[in-house]
């Protein structure tokens, strides 16, 4: 897998991430530069903990799955990028009345957000595709997109939130419509 697509499932796994950090933001009257960057670091971590976790969980799992592991990448991808555009589209979410920057709640809100990327590390299991580099790259894209999205959630208001996470969900839909095309010879 090249780099351009590892950035851009990095990207896609950061949006959930990204609506919740700019949520966040603006639940806090006040987040400053340390208040971002634990949001970011939070949900960098998870994002990139979750894809080697599914790795793992995959590769013991690969027997049964070896003749259809494109289909499986494929299905894993679009299932979670359908649910990120459905969410983004006719569900809200909303922080809760708790303060976002205690571990505990930081605790919940990144295992939710990094789910998604437990499922991309069984694709790449899948596709025998190995996983430090893609993992490390999601959790650096993520903590910067966090971070960045908390900061300015706490200045913009909500204009950016659903439109954020469905664009990461339209992005994972297409990187798993090439991995099946690719694998089916339709594209090179």
């Amino acid at each position: 897998m090249d780099l351009a697509a590892i950035l851009l499932i990095a990207v896609g796994l950061s949006m959930d991430s990204l609506a919740v950090a700019v949520a966040s933001g603006m639940a806090l009257k006040e987040i400053g530069a340390g208040g971002s960057l634990k949001i970011g670091a939070f949900f960098g971590l998870f994002q990139a903990g979750m894809p080697v976790i599914g790795w793992l969980g995959g590769s013991a799992f690969m027997w049964l799955i070896s003749g259809y592991d494109h289909w499986v990448a494929f299905f894993l991808l679009a299932f979670i990028g359908g649910k990120m555009v459905y969410e983004a589209v006719w569900d809200s979410d909303e922080v809760s009345g708790k303060n976002p920057l205690l571990i505990g709640h930081l605790l919940v809100i990144s295992v939710a957000t990094s789910i998604d990327a437990l499922a991309v590390g069984l694709g790449f299991s899948a596709l025998r595709i190995p996983t430090l580099v893609p993992a490390a790259v999601i959790g650096a894209v993520c903590f910067a997109i966090s971070s960045t999205g908390a900061y300015f959630g706490n200045r913009a208001g909500e204009y950016l939130g659903g439109r954020v996470k469905a664009i990461g969900g339209i992005i994972l839909i297409s990187i798993g419509l090439r991995i099946l095309l690719e694998h089916l010879g339709v594209i090179g």
